[in-house]
């Protein structure tokens, strides 16, 4: 009865009321931030959302073209593209890495290289939850592996992929060049263009050398795109949309592999390189050098060990000898040497010259020897050719001193890369009086240009070179700059924007240089009187010995002294048929001493058996 004396009940209903309407308020409230926030996420956001919830069902993916086959001039495939099995890791969705490698060395064996070239893709910088290979090349036992155990291996797959395959292993190793895996400097240099970008971006190999490499854009194509709907695993289900890739261009080259791989055979045993250039169109027939290596070993990744065995290999086999190996052209030069004094005006070809075995310069104690201890005598050109003698050169190149003989050898791209679109090939070297002076080396003297007229001293040339040179001497100094690609570019227009072509004040000097050459082979003195055992076409060339170490003025050259690497080199230079060249070639064998007996011999193979392809093929 007190208690209910002291209690205010009216007071006690109004805050009861208040509290409620609070309440209700506050319910209110935070129902209507929940039907907000609800519409704005259902209705501002929607396309946002259903974008996010769309990409977890869905992906896009790029999707790598086709590369573009490389084909010889009859056909016949030089590089292809080979289905292959890799095993991938996106590191995105890989839990724990060391335990995922772990599992999957225990499946199927995991190598330290393997695990050498994985460390280092992950280190480059690419797109996210862009798979990474760890595994090239799967057997079918080793897909079935993986597959039937993907349920413990998230982030893991195995991807189905073309890889380059050259079928010819190392024949065309130096001038197709090989791809390769895309490493941080080649994406440091796609990144720089971003059309490039875009149409690398779901590729992982590039050209990295040779054709490969000079044709890049061509071979690559167009990156395609697909829509494909996948689970909360990250595994495809299905293909939703999908824009093809467009494939890369075919390139057919002038390359005839018969020839290239003649050349392997006859090249076999021997370091050397071979040149050979159609003569009517510039189109190269044969570029090789030996020793060689397998191209296939580095389109998936060759390991540190292999590549080191290569590197340090004494042979060089990664040298590409017939468009970077510079050598003195030795007598191979001698027919030059021979027009440029006509043409200067200092020889005629009867102009005689008494060779005593040495040459010997005014006010000058030195001598000059000739190959021929002897001498040969009196002899005009036509015999100093034909028996390459070295004094009467000595001469010629002493009358016409070094500018006029070094402008008329620059004519014939001496000294010039004049190949078009062969991959870093070297220009040689071809001397003069300001180049010697612009290295350091003091003034010219007379005693150079006594050198250089037999095609030693300071003048270099490439395999290449001379055969190009050779070309222009058979075409009677027409130029069509040599090029490898016949269908696929725009090389051909530019083989025919030619160098000027030489011309001479006589123009019977060519053929009577042609008539000349062709003593060499055919006379019975000729230096390349050899060939006559097996001449079935008509041959024009010259031989030449290239001096490795140098001989004391008195002292003789005694192969049995010397050390193999320290013996001469062989050269021999030629075209055929005479009456109308088809074919120039140039053949070196280093310490081939004779040229005679080695580098002429190869050459006479080659254009045997290009001339009678030409004939049984109808051409």
């Amino acid at each position: 009865m007190w208690e209910q004396s002291f209690r205010d009940k009216a007071y006690e209903r109004r805050l009861f009321r208040i509290r409620a309407i609070i309440a209700a308020i506050f319910v209110l409230l935070a129902f209507g931030v929940l039907a907000w926030r609800m519409s704005y996420l259902q209705v501002s956001l929607h396309e946002k959302y259903k974008d996010l919830s769309e990409n977890n069902r869905s992906q896009i993916r790029p999707l790598a073209p086709n590369r573009g086959l490389i084909y010889d001039r009859n056909g016949l495939l030089l590089a292809e593209n080979i289905p292959s099995y890799s095993l991938t890791l996106v590191p995105e969705k890989v839990q724990d890495m060391s335990r995922t490698l772990e599992f999957l060395d225990g499946l199927i064996g995991i190598d330290e290289r393997d695990r050498e070239q994985f460390d280092k893709r992950l280190s480059y910088s690419r797109r996210p939850y862009e798979p990474v290979v760890l595994r090239h090349r799967l057997s079918e036992d080793e897909i079935a592996t993986v597959l039937v155990n993907r349920y413990f291996l998230p982030g893991v797959d195995v991807e189905a992929q073309l890889v380059r395959h050259y079928p010819f292993g190392d024949a065309f190793a130096h001038v197709l060049g090989y791809v390769g895996r895309i490493n941080q400097m080649d994406q440091e240099k796609i990144d720089e263009d971003e059309d490039r970008k875009r149409r690398y971006r779901a590729t992982r190999f590039i050209g990295k050398n040779g054709v490969e490499r000079r044709y890049e854009d061509l071979l690559h194509g167009e990156v395609g795109y697909e829509k494909v709907e996948i689970n909360a695993r990250g595994r495809l289900l299905s293909t939703l949309e999908r824009s093809p890739p467009q494939p890369g261009q075919d390139l057919v080259l002038h390359l005839d592999s018969r020839l290239q791989l003649l050349a392997a055979e006859l090249l076999k045993d021997r370091r050397g390189a071979i040149a050979a250039i159609e003569v009517k169109t510039g189109g190269i027939l044969a570029l090789y050098s030996n020793p060689s290596f397998d191209p296939n070993d580095f389109v998936t990744g060759i390991s540190y060990e292999d590549y080191s065995s290569l590197r340090e290999n004494p042979d060089q086999p990664l040298f590409d000898r017939a468009s970077r190996g510079q050598y003195p052209p030795a007598s191979t030069l001698k027919p030059f040497v021979g027009l440029a004094a006509l043409e200067a005006g200092v020889m005629s070809w009867q102009s005689r010259v008494w060779d005593p075995g040495w040459f010997k310069l005014e006010n000058n104690e030195r001598l000059y020897r000739d190959w021929k201890r002897e001498g040969h005598g009196m002899v005009d050109m036509e015999r100093a050719v034909v028996e390459s003698c070295d004094v009467y050169f000595y001469d010629a190149a002493t009358r016409m001193g070094i500018d006029h003989f070094s402008s008329f050898l620059a004519r014939f791209g001496f000294g010039q890369d004049t190949s078009l679109d062969v991959v870093s090939a070297l220009p040689g070297l071809l001397p003069s009086k300001e180049w010697k002076r612009s290295q350091g080396r003091g003034s010219w003297y007379p005693g150079d240009t006594v050198n250089m007229g037999i095609g030693q001293g300071y003048m270099l040339v490439t395999p290449l070179q001379l055969a190009t040179a050779t070309a222009v001497l058979a075409n009677k100094g027409h130029w069509i700059m040599p090029h490898l690609i016949a269908d696929g570019g725009d090389i051909e227009k530019e083989a025919y924007a030619r160098l000027p072509d030489v011309t001479l004040k006589d123009p019977a000097n060519w053929s009577l240089m042609h008539r000349t050459m062709e003593k060499v082979i055919d006379s019975p003195h000729g230096t390349a009187r050899a060939l006559l055992r097996d001449l079935k076409f008509p041959i024009a060339g010259k031989t030449g010995t290239a001096q490795v170490v140098g001989i004391e003025q008195d002292a003789e050259y005694d192969s049995e002294a010397l050390k193999e690497r320290q013996r001469d080199h062989a050269w021999f230079m030629a075209f055929a048929p005479v009456e109308d060249p088809q074919i120039a070639i140039a053949v070196i064998v280093e310490n081939g001493e004779s040229s005679g007996r080695t580098a002429a011999p190869i050459a006479q193979g080659i254009i045997n058996r290009y001339l009678e392809d030409k004939t049984t093929d109808g051409h």
